[in-house]
């Protein structure tokens, strides 16, 4: 199913930070790379910023909200610190994961009926400032009815088992995402995803996924930028969304 308007492309920078941090100093300059990205054509920037500021640090997310120009996505899990960070900065979209502290990265979807009240109350407060909400989530259809219940604005689908499944037998990997994103349609919600997206798999991805609004790269996109160069590997992400 063809999209009727092209997907938008939000790069997540934690890797450029990973890189600074492991030197220290400011090499590589994790604002300039926003602002770049943003040049070469992405249509937003995510940032995860996590408990030990392995990668994101909070002062990230303040430096490099001034200069965003196109959206501006927070993810991570919704800590009393995190959603203190987030109400003060005021992103146009807070992306919810159920991480653990010391997890190395996103792994699984939200359990929405476990945490259904917990969920609920802090989409309230996030739209009372204005903030537009994303659950991270998998394709169960019990998780997204859920979900739905919330008041969230949009899911995120958890794409690792759509990803690692890819090249065995593309056609069957993508069934439970479609079906996801039919049923996320029929609730009003708006779709997102993100997790193992890469130029193999994210234009089948997207060519099949009705309604998907928005994808969010991070790993895969840094690791070929490193070959092929940051604006080549940004207009080659955007080409397989259009």
């Amino acid at each position: 199913m063809m999209q009727n308007q092209m997907t938008r492309l939000s790069v997540n920078i934690n890797k450029i930070a990973t890189l600074r941090n492991s030197r220290g100093g400011n090499i590589p300059n994790v604002k300039q790379v926003a602002i770049d990205c943003q040049k070469f054509g992405a249509q937003g920037i995510t940032v995860h910023p996590r408990p030990d500021e392995r990668h994101i640090r909070r002062s990230d997310v303040f430096d490099i909200k001034p200069i965003i120009t196109t959206e501006f996505n927070i993810e991570g899990y919704p800590s009393k610190e995190f959603i203190d960070l987030v109400c003060s900065v005021k992103p146009e979209q807070v992306t919810l994961v159920p991480d653990s502290p010391d997890q190395l990265t996103s792994n699984q979807g939200w359990d929405t009926i476990k945490h259904s009240s917990f969920l609920t109350e802090l989409i309230k407060e996030f739209k009372l400032n204005g903030i537009r909400t994303s659950i991270f989530i998998s394709t169960d259809p019990v998780m997204i009815e859920a979900a739905a219940k919330t008041s969230t604005d949009r899911i995120e689908l958890y794409t690792e088992p759509y990803a690692g499944f890819f090249s065995a037998d593309a056609d069957k990997a993508i069934i439970p995402f479609i079906a996801a994103a039919k049923l996320a349609n029929s609730y009003g919600l708006g779709i997102n995803a993100g997790h193992d997206l890469n130029l193999k798999n994210l234009g089948f991805f997207n060519k099949n996924i009705p309604g998907l609004l928005e994808v969010s790269i991070g790993h895969a996109l840094i690791a070929d930028s490193l070959y092929l160069g940051l604006e080549h590997t940004i207009q080659m992400y955007l080409d397989c969304l259009r």
